[in-house]
């Protein structure tokens, strides 16, 4: 039976056999149905826009695009959606650019279905949500100095496997501008070496490899 007081919840991630056992955890409870589900980030607007479901549980990385901006085009038409982020990755970067984008709470999926089900309601109920453990890792960086626009573009190029003059030439920028560069990644992560700084950027959220 399908009560007006049921949350409406639609299910956003590329992975099948999550996709399966997040279905039946929400069937299985008497106050959630679940109205949609998509695959991809565009699919997501797309089914967004059809069914406008209570809850999205948006799965951080998708093949297309990031849950992030999908959440983004998703509230830029709806400013009301909730969006829940729910990741693998607990990357204090990806955590504060969801938050600030407007995801109203950032579980990991190794969170008990108990526990996301009532992450749910909560965030239904108006509520925001963030686990110890993320807000914990949060804390951690805070007052970290973030890495400019174009420290990022280089720890990338040098995760590409790029010498200083390689990512000269692909940035147009001197070698000793390179150099710098990588000076202030080094500090700002608190790395030792290159192979370091790309793990904690990789870790943190602020690059993808």
């Amino acid at each position: 039976m399908n009560a007006p007081t049921q949350i409406r919840v639609f299910s956003v991630d590329d992975h099948p056999l999550l996709h399966e056992g997040l279905a039946t955890v929400i069937r299985n409870q008497p106050d959630m149905i679940l109205t949609a589900e998509a695959s991809n980030g565009r699919e997501a607007i797309q089914r967004f826009r059809e069914h406008t479901p209570d809850i999205t549980l948006m799965d951080l990385r998708l093949p297309d695009m990031s849950g992030i901006d999908a959440m983004m085009a998703i509230r830029a038409e709806f400013p009301e959606a909730r969006v829940i982020i729910l990741t693998t990755f607990a990357g204090d970067v990806e955590i504060q650019r969801a938050l600030e984008a407007g995801a109203r709470a950032y579980v990991l999926k190794s969170m008990p279905p108990k526990e996301l089900v009532e992450v749910i309601r909560q965030v239904h109920a108006g509520k925001k949500r963030i686990p110890a453990e993320i807000a914990a890792h949060l804390a951690e960086h805070y007052t970290d100095e973030a890495l400019t626009g174009r420290e990022i573009e280089v720890l990338k190029q040098i995760a590409g496997g790029n010498r200083n003059r390689d990512i000269a030439d692909k940035l147009f920028i001197t070698e000793e501008t390179v150099k710098v560069h990588i000076k202030h990644i080094m500090e700002k992560l608190g790395a030792a070496d290159r192979t370091q700084a790309v793990a904690i950027g990789v870790r943190r959220g602020i690059i993808q490899l």
